[in-house]
């Protein structure tokens, strides 16, 4: 198959898997052609099958509305007459599934050729935060229903989607997933001395986007409950407009020489191969990537009972979930793990089983092609 990705290149769950589903497919054997502003985060090296497609958006003064939609379209509906793209997968509703559907219409009033179907993939703010805005809402729900497939990361998604949405059409449920080669736990001690300090200190770890959504503010409160009762230190990975706010609680609280910032990061696999516990007390997760990756490097997760997490982490055994203001309860769940090496042994391989049992690439991108495959037939 001719497939074309669009996606976000910046840090964030939806680029990521479209990324890694692209250079899953290619190594596949399909054909895939990623189209987004810029170069994806994690794209790497070259992979045979494997092409980038720019969207170059041009300003223009008289124009108030933004242009990204318009200049998706056109580049989609240039690309599709390159290589004859049989599916358009839009991660993302608006503006992804609406410059899908506004590049089909072009393509279908041409005459050029085949028309690609469109498939839709739901990631979460998309639905959460854009699509339940009044300025959007008619736009998202009408991009979901033009969609010739759709499909959500969570269970939990596809309902929020219908129930806040109104959508009525199928909504295929496909997690997300990882490369659960590159995702395994490998132990650097020299790193780990370096973030940890020595062999005794725990490392407690988040990776975000630090939007207000990841609520890193409960992240350095769960962490000054956590130092003190067990010595440990904060590792924060990643960036966003929230990692001010992240350094300023630290310092409010006496903690900032505990507390280390690296930015963002394309390969996380080592910080998290030497970290001891993951914090995620989000006000949202459609399904909480950084929490699979967390587990596949054998890092228990403690976060909040939200979303997409319940199908990703099994409360007390391959992680802990509490409601999103159980700040005590998620530090005492920290602790627990921290000070008792064997449970945390157990809650760590019933994690990396749980990732290699269900949200494996092996497993998942098929169901993608399957996926496909039923699209292209209708």
């Amino acid at each position: 198959m001719n497939v074309g990705l669009v996606c976000y290149a910046s840090v964030g769950g939806s680029g990521i898997v479209a990324t890694e589903l692209g250079k899953a497919l290619a190594t596949r054997g399909h054909q895939v052609h990623i189209i987004s502003t810029d170069m994806p985060f994690r794209l790497g090296d070259f992979h045979e099958g494997l092409s980038f497609h720019q969207v170059l958006t041009p300003t223009y003064p008289l124009f108030r509305e933004p242009q990204y939609l318009l200049s998706l379209a056109n580049r989609i509906v240039q690309v599709s007459r390159e290589v004859s793209l049989d599916i358009i997968h839009a991660h993302y509703a608006v503006p992804h599934a609406t410059a899908g559907f506004l590049s089909r219409q072009v393509l279908a009033s041409s005459g050029f050729g085949p028309v690609p179907k469109v498939v839709t993939t739901l990631h979460g703010t998309d639905i959460t935060l854009v699509g339940n805005d009044p300025s959007y809402s008619e736009i998202v729900a009408f991009s979901i229903e033009q969609s010739d497939g759709v499909t959500a990361v969570s269970e939990s998604l596809r309902a929020s989607t219908q129930a806040e949405l109104g959508v009525t059409r199928d909504i295929a449920v496909i997690p997300n997933f990882l490369d659960c080669a590159v995702h395994r736990r490998v132990v650097s001690p020299e790193l780990r001395r370096r973030l940890a300090g020595d062999d005794d200190t725990k490392l407690v770890i988040h990776v975000s986007n630090f939007r207000p959504v990841k609520r890193v503010d409960a992240v350095v409160q769960i962490f000054d409950r956590i130092r003190k009762k067990v010595g440990a230190r904060l590792l924060l990975v990643g960036d966003g407009p929230d990692l001010p706010t992240a350094h300023r609680i630290a310092r409010e609280l006496g903690i900032s020489h505990l507390v280390r910032s690296v930015g963002a990061q394309e390969e996380v696999q080592p910080l998290l191969s030497v970290s001891d516990v993951f914090l995620l007390p989000s006000a949202q997760e459609s399904f909480g990537l950084a929490a699979l990756e967390a587990m596949a490097c054998e890092v228990p997760v403690v976060a909040s009972r939200v979303g997409g997490l319940p199908e990703v982490i099994e409360h007390g055994v391959s992680g802990f979930l509490h409601p999103i203001d159980a700040l005590d309860d998620m530090a005492a769940s920290a602790v627990d793990l921290l000070s008792n090496p064997e449970r945390h042994r157990q809650v760590a391989q019933a994690a990396c089983r749980r990732v290699r049992e269900h949200f494996c690439a092996d497993r998942v991108v098929p169901m993608y092609e399957e996926f496909y495959t039923a699209v292209l037939r209708t």
